[in-house]
């Protein structure tokens, strides 16, 4: 299956591609059928020569190009490159407004309603119970005694494996 593709040549950090006509199962710098043009992404601007002609030419042969070169030639005017161009998996979501976040969102519902029957006092007399509960529980702090001995054992182990 012959495919049109971009051939990177060019240094370190500066590419430039050839655009070739090759079978898809050769390897990218092998072996191609003609070379149908040129990219130069890093150039100012963006320098894109390719011989539409023969681009057609080889596409009525039955090659395919690229998801790239789809990309490059419709940019560059040819028509009905739509069937090769994929679709990426990751659409970016669009900010929706303030209005449309209210519309979707459903109306919140009303709170329900604390009991008449309990008495405003008993409430108070329970929040100071409640921090005299959390002055009285110290909190447990790491003890580095503790630790000691994990450490040593540790080195032990070390000691046995080295000597086997």
């Amino acid at each position: 299956m012959l495919r049109i593709r971009l051939q990177r040549t060019g240094n370190k950090n500066n590419p430039t591609y050839r655009i070739v006509v090759a079978d898809k199962r050769n390897a990218a710098k092998g072996k191609f059928n003609e070379i149908i043009g040129h990219y130069l992404p890093t150039r100012e601007p963006t320098v894109f020569e390719c011989d539409t002609e023969r681009a057609a030419h080889w596409m009525a042969l039955g090659a395919v190009p690229t998801d790239t070169m789809a990309r490059l030639l419709s940019n560059s005017g040819v028509k009905g490159l739509e069937k090769y161009i994929e679709r990426y998996a990751k659409q970016k979501k669009k900010n929706p407004s303030e209005e449309e976040i209210a519309a979707a969102a459903p109306a919140p519902e009303p709170a329900p309603e604390a009991p008449a029957e309990a008495p405003a006092e008993e409430v108070k007399e329970e929040a100071p119970a409640a921090e005299e509960n959390k002055e009285e529980a110290p909190a447990e702090e790491e003890n580095p005694a503790e630790e000691a001995p994990k450490e040593d054992a540790k080195e032990e182990d070390d000691k046995k494996e080295g000597d086997a």
